[in-house]
């Protein structure tokens, strides 16, 4: 175990800004049909950080655009699929500014899922 140094008022969990946040703790909120969200953590700059999951069979309603950043895509569990290629659990994806896909899922999928720029 490392021990910091420096003011523990600074570090860690007391650090200014530090957030923690159980997904256990918020309760999923509906899309679309078939598809949830559980927002975990959002910043001053709009960056945010959420869970979606998509229900097996669910295909996103239209083209996903990234505006105005990037997104940030872990597979969690099950297959995301982005209208072209499979992603199974373990994958991390980066979707740059202005690119779009359609998410969808023929098993289901949990993701986790950062805007930098909101």
């Amino acid at each position: 175990m490392t021990t910091a140094h420096g003011d523990p008022a600074q570090c860690g969990p007391n650090a200014p800004g530090y957030a923690w946040r159980s997904a256990a703790d918020v309760d999923p909120v509906e899309l679309f049909p078939g598809v949830t969200i559980q927002p975990l953590w959002e910043g001053d700059n709009g960056a945010k950080a959420l869970i979606t999951t998509i229900a097996p069979g669910t295909v996103w309603p239209g083209e996903d655009h990234h505006r105005p950043g990037p997104e940030e895509v872990y597979v969690v569990s099950g297959v995301l699929n982005d209208g072209v290629n499979d992603y199974p659990a373990g994958t991390f994806l980066h979707a740059p500014a202005e690119s779009w896909h359609i998410p969808q899922s023929d098993q289901g999928c949990v993701l986790f899922l950062f805007y930098p720029q909101g």
